[in-house]
């Protein structure tokens, strides 16, 4: 089980051969690492499942390789996005090895050990989640990595130093791991080591990475969103080919906007910075990071809190009215995204 979606394992992989298993993507929502949150957001997991899957067919339409297979109708046929009657929160994937890397203790800072990737194995995750970048809304990471001296212009491939809401000339990549218990970022040698990529395989995927970016951006464009940045996963074939894994396109997985204003989990995440708790976790990190402790949640001595439930609302409307544009089908019954944003208006200048 994950924070937001589970996965069912029909048929686990081997070395040499895929496994079969479906997503099934919940009203789950998660913030800052922590895994669940205390509340469901109606209808998420479905909208999320049918942009995802949209994608997916899209990126496939250009011969991009994916580990997608379909969705699962309610009388469990698996479909096409057009197909469906109704919506679905049930995708049919391929399924790869996941290997992961062993935490050790070496002069009381916490490491991973990565030896089991090399550039011989197949049918795994590559461990690495990357974010590209288009533009850097306020908001952004960047912003305060630069500011605590974390990251700097020259490793996130910028040539100054950007401003809240600019439009990036050509995309940046950002790289982080994937499968330890903190997300750290690292530069494109540091990613090419741990993940056992050749130098090859590691312009494959810049390759890659860029036609995924483009295809996100050209379906959000039908939709009036600006694709500001996104997360993109990839993993190696039976073949050590590159595809594309997890899910693309969502408003989970991409930070869109909508004449300047966010439609993504930003919102939610908007909101919890304005907390004591998202302090808490804050702090939390940076102690469990100086002192090598690898469970950063048990230094945490709060819960965050419920949403607001007009916000609530809101966030659900802006899900499902994303998915009815995004795929141009009208799956659920929600007002459209422009009447959903200016009632988030109002609401924030209440």
């Amino acid at each position: 089980m994950g924070s937001v979606k589970d996965l069912e394992v029909s048929r686990k992989p081997t070395k040499t051969k895929m496994g079969v298993g479906r997503f099934r993507f919940s009203d789950r929502y998660s913030v800052f690492d922590w895994g669940e949150m205390p509340d469901l957001i109606e209808s998420k997991g479905a909208a999320l499942c049918l942009m995802g899957a949209y994608c997916f067919e899209k990126l496939e339409e250009k011969g991009l390789r994916t580990h997608y297979k379909g969705l699962v109708s309610n009388d469990g046929k698996t479909v096409r996005v057009g197909e469906l009657r109704e919506p679905s929160n049930i995708m049919d994937i391929d399924l790869v090895n996941v290997y992961r890397p062993k935490p050790i203790t070496k002069e009381g800072k916490l490491q991973y050990d990565y030896s089991a990737y090399t550039p011989s194995m197949t049918n795994c995750i590559v461990p690495l989640e990357v974010i590209y970048r288009n533009g850097l809304p306020a908001g952004s990471s960047v912003f305060e990595r630069l500011e605590q001296g974390t990251a700097s212009i020259q490793q996130l491939g910028l040539d100054h130093y950007p401003k809240p809401g600019e439009k990036l000339l050509k995309p940046v990549f950002d790289l982080s791991t994937k499968l330890e218990d903190k997300d750290r970022y690292l530069t494109w040698d540091e990613a090419q080591e741990i993940a056992g990529l050749t130098k090859e395989e590691v312009e494959d995927a810049k390759t890659l990475l860029l036609q995924v970016d483009k295809l996100i951006t050209q379906v959000a464009f039908k939709a009036d969103l600006e694709n500001e940045d996104g997360k993109i996963e990839l993993a190696f074939n039976p073949e050590r080919r590159l595809m594309v894994v997890d899910v693309v396109g969502t408003l989970d997985e991409c930070r869109f906007t909508y004449n300047g204003l966010h439609v993504s989990k930003e919102i939610a995440r908007q909101f919890y910075r304005k907390t004591g708790w998202y302090a808490e976790v804050e702090e939390a990190k940076k102690i469990a990071e100086e002192k090598g402790v690898s469970d950063w949640k048990s230094l945490c001595k709060t819960q965050p809190p419920k949403l607001e439930p007009r916000l609530k609302r809101i966030i659900s409307q802006m899900y499902t009215a994303a998915a009815n544009e995004l795929t141009e089908h009208r799956f659920f019954e929600a007002p459209s995204l422009a009447e959903v944003v200016n009632d988030y208006k109002a609401e924030t200048h209440n």
